[in-house]
């Protein structure tokens, strides 16, 4: 039996060589639909992948409030717009939430930043030591505030890689000392550069950290206030805003739900429904992350499918017109006694040997997709480096993984196709009547 069916894949590699172009665009059809496969799932999961980096980075212990412009703004007094979070917002919050093990806000603000003849518009942000490890920043040189600066009111900054670049270019910026606004500030750091985040969920907005100037949140409070006035076309906006953002950090995953329902509550009582404020929690947000991966991927699953399905009507559309061109040798085999599972078996082992080497051509091409997008990136980067620049850094910065399941699942489809398909012809084939297929010119 085994010897039966090798005898009759060599016929059919024999037969498909007869026809070697033709059999070549078959097996095209099918390497298109297998690599498709491959890669549409490894792009999908390098951009899951990058999603959920930047969700997990935020920490799944996290809860993090910040302050909303509302839309209508009914207690402006005059032209003052007051609203957001508030210092009392926070110590009521650490006060009546035991849950919670520790707490920081920070206050932002855009500001130029000048040195000598240097000058950079940035952001000034008021924070606490726990920022740096919060947002995952690294240090260059120097080191990030310290409690014992935001105590004292100390006038220390710690500069993002870009602006310390822009401002001392190769000068070693530690020990200089910067002008933001009306006040002097000594540089005690240099961060490494940080990627930026793209806009997380309704209530968080993508945050870029290479414009970033920091100081302890108390000098910030001291010597800014809380009333910044801006102008803008012609106009001046004065606003009032205590604290941009809050992260609470509790002690375990299980307390994060009833612990942001308690802040929502807590909020809720101190602005008296004014919706000038959101609450975004990490946790959340990565479980709906998981969910839209998985819809997500099976969605491309679903594209390469559709091209694994159009190779496999080439598959048909071939072996079609194959028995319409050997009628007269089926005719001649039948009467020399082939059954009607012979002819079944001749044409099924010349379409599985169609689908097996499209398969198998088409799972190279899937491994290769990391390098060809590493390469379309350089040139893209080489040649076109304004069209990279407005990509969305989740886009710019993402390389696709592949999923080690696609392999297998790939070429069990491409040679299940090639059955499914190659059943109608070699049924149509093994059907002839043989004394008039042995009738045919």
């Amino acid at each position: 039996m085994l010897y039966t069916w090798i005898r009759t894949f060599q016929l059919g590699f024999k037969s498909l060589m007869l026809h070697p172009m033709r059999s070549l665009l078959t097996i095209l059809g099918i390497f298109i639909g297998v690599s498709s496969v491959i890669w549409l799932l490894a792009i999908g999961e390098g951009i899951s992948r990058k999603s959920q980096e930047q969700i997990e980075s935020l920490g799944a212990t996290n809860i993090i409030a910040r302050s909303v412009k509302p839309p209508d703004d009914t207690t402006a007094n005059s032209r003052i717009l007051i609203y957001g979070l508030t210092r009392y917002d926070f110590e009521k919050i650490m006060e009546g939430v035991p849950t919670i093990k520790d707490g920081f806000p920070i206050r932002e603000i855009q500001q130029r930043i000048t040195f000598r003849e240097h000058v950079v518009d940035g952001r000034l942000v008021g924070c606490t030591p726990h920022y740096k490890d919060a947002n995952s920043l690294q240090m260059a040189r120097g080191s990030f505030l310290t409690d014992r600066d935001c105590q004292t009111k100390r006038n220390y900054c710690v500069l993002s890689a870009n602006v310390a670049e822009e401002l001392f270019s190769f000068e070693n910026p530690l020990g200089k000392s910067v002008r933001v606004g009306r006040y002097i500030y000594v540089v005690t750091g240099v961060t490494k550069p940080k990627a930026a985040s793209a806009a997380i969920g309704g209530s968080f907005s993508s945050q870029d950290y290479s414009r970033d100037i920091y100081i302890p949140i108390q000098t910030f409070w001291s010597e800014f206030g809380d009333r910044i006035t801006t102008s803008r076309s012609g106009s001046r906006e004065t606003t009032q805003i205590e604290i941009n953002q809050i992260t609470f950090q509790v002690h375990s995953i299980q307390e994060v739900h009833p612990t942001s329902e308690l802040i929502k509550h807590i909020l809720n009582q101190n602005h008296q429904g004014k919706e000038d404020w959101a609450v975004a929690v990490p946790l959340e947000l990565l479980e709906q992350a998981q969910t839209t991966k998985m819809m997500f991927m099976l969605f491309m699953g679903l594209i390469a499918a559709i091209s694994l399905a159009v190779g496999g009507i080439g598959i048909m559309n071939i072996m079609l017109a194959t028995v319409t061109e050997r009628t007269r040798e089926i005719g001649i085999r039948r009467a020399l006694g082939a059954k009607r599972s012979d002819i079944i078996r001749q044409f099924l082992a010349e379409t599985v040997t169609l689908s097996v080497l499209g398969g198998l051509t088409g799972i190279f091409g899937g491994l290769t997709c990391g390098p060809i997008t590493e390469l379309i990136r350089w040139l893209l980067n080489h040649y076109f480096p304004s069209i990279m620049a407005q990509l969305p850094p989740l886009v710019s910065t993402m390389a696709p993984i592949l999923v080690p399941w696609s392999i297998p699942l790939a070429f069990f489809i491409s040679v299940s196709i090639g059955v499914i398909f190659g059943l109608y012809p070699a049924s149509r084939a093994a059907a002839m009547d043989p004394i008039e297929a042995l009738r045919h010119e």
